[in-house]
């Protein structure tokens, strides 16, 4: 069962129940994830975390859930890469993620994450949600563990979505090809205040 080819609009009422619900699921997949590779001490991101969770994101909403995208998508005036890179992209960005693990500021790494998977948008759908949790997931690894907050940063990031879509263009604008790009500058900083806002109210 696939609910978008059953109702055709994402403003279906039960597209809209299942969406919530994987959300949910995701979220607590992605607090056993990162628990799990802190405990095992496994600190990077993989290909099999980035997919795995757009699954949990998009599972029975879309075709291909937890699988790059086989067609060209269109995001507003954004064009992502043809669909024939994305393979490729991807490998080149979990690599550059894991090189700079150690000596790259939490905040700067977690940023890269957030634009980059939402730039090179790999999946039919549930690219700005995955990207979201695989940019908590390196912050968390990085200090840790799972951080403290009755909200955490991928909701956060969606109560702030004007400033989170302005901090993302503006990095489109440069593309930012170094993870210490002033282009990141916008979004590195709603990271950090929004990990505050989220660390100051349990």
């Amino acid at each position: 069962m696939i609910v978008f080819e059953l109702t055709g609009t994402e403003g279906n009422s039960e597209y809209r129940r299942l969406e919530s619900k994987n959300s949910l699921r995701q979220l607590n997949f992605l607090s056993s994830l990162v628990t799990t590779a802190v405990n095992l001490d496994r600190r990077f991101l993989s290909q099999t975390i980035i997919k795995a969770l757009n699954y949990h994101a998009i599972a029975c909403l879309h075709v291909n859930a937890g699988e790059y995208r086989p067609c060209p998508v269109i995001v507003g005036d954004f064009q992502p890469p043809e669909h024939y890179r994305v393979a490729a992209l991807m490998d080149d960005f979990v690599n550059r993620v894991n090189m700079n693990w150690e000596n790259t500021d939490i905040f700067v790494l977690s940023a890269y994450v957030l634009w980059k998977l939402n730039y090179i948008h790999p999946f039919i759908n549930g690219n700005g949600r995955t990207a979201r949790a695989c940019c908590y997931f390196v912050l968390c690894v990085k200090a840790g563990g799972i951080l403290p907050g009755r909200m955490i940063l991928p909701q956060l990031l969606q109560e702030n979505r004007e400033q989170y879509v302005d901090a993302l263009q503006h990095a489109d604008t440069m593309l930012v090809d170094e993870l210490s790009s002033e282009a990141l500058v916008p979004l590195t900083d709603l990271i950090r205040n929004l990990i505050s806002e989220q660390l100051s109210v349990h």
